[in-house]
């Protein structure tokens, strides 16, 4: 199952946490080896997470994730601490996976349906009905394009600011802000037609 959505402990993630992060960042940059291993061990759950819902398969997220670190370790002393520590590591992450499946000729896939149905219950996009009936989510998700999805999911799933997911995916603000507005209105779009197909052929129908 994949991990909350929210913070360390439970709560919305802040400015103070990402500001943190990068502190230890340029700490570790810096040849500080407890902050190695902080800095690992706060960011890891955010990019493993990221990792599984780009790709689609938790079972290589371990494998992926652990690409991302060894790359961000090899970079750090190229970082300079001009972007949020967690913005830079997502857009490692990203193209970690985009390596592995263009490597594999294939195409990203969106997680397990239970692990989105996970998903869902602890970060419920406003406005979308029907996600609490249990409806297959993956499948949706799934049916967006490729872009739209991954805008959807950086700020609706993960959490980043629209700011931060454009800098992850190297794109203007106002295009995500669109890709995002386009998904949502596909989503609403199929979840009011299937719920509409529901009312007029109710289960059992001849």
């Amino acid at each position: 199952m994949i991990p909350a959505l929210d913070g360390p402990a439970g709560g919305k993630r802040t400015a103070a946490d990402d500001a943190q992060l990068t502190v230890l960042a340029l700490a570790a940059r810096d040849g500080d080896p407890d902050a190695v291993e902080r800095f690992i061990r706060a960011s890891h759950r955010h990019v493993w997470r990221f990792v599984a819902h780009l790709s689609g398969e938790t079972h290589t997220a371990d494998d992926l994730a652990q690409e991302t670190f060894l790359r961000a370790l090899t970079g750090l002393p190229r970082f300079a601490g001009r972007s949020c520590a967690r913005t830079w590591l997502l857009s490692i992450a990203r193209r970690v996976v985009i390596d592995r499946y263009r490597s594999a000729a294939a195409r990203p896939r969106i997680a397990d349906i239970d692990d989105w149905q996970a998903v869902a219950e602890h970060r419920q996009p406003i406005g979308l009905p029907g996600f609490d009936d249990g409806l297959a989510l993956c499948e949706l998700l799934d049916a967006l394009d490729g872009e739209r999805r991954e805008a959807f999911v950086l700020t609706q799933l993960v959490g980043l600011p629209y700011a931060d997911a454009a800098a992850v995916v190297g794109c203007p603000i106002g295009t995500v802000r669109s890709r995002v507005a386009r998904a949502r209105a596909d989503l609403i779009g199929w979840l009011t037609s299937a719920e509409t197909c529901a009312r007029a052929c109710p289960a059992g129908a001849a």
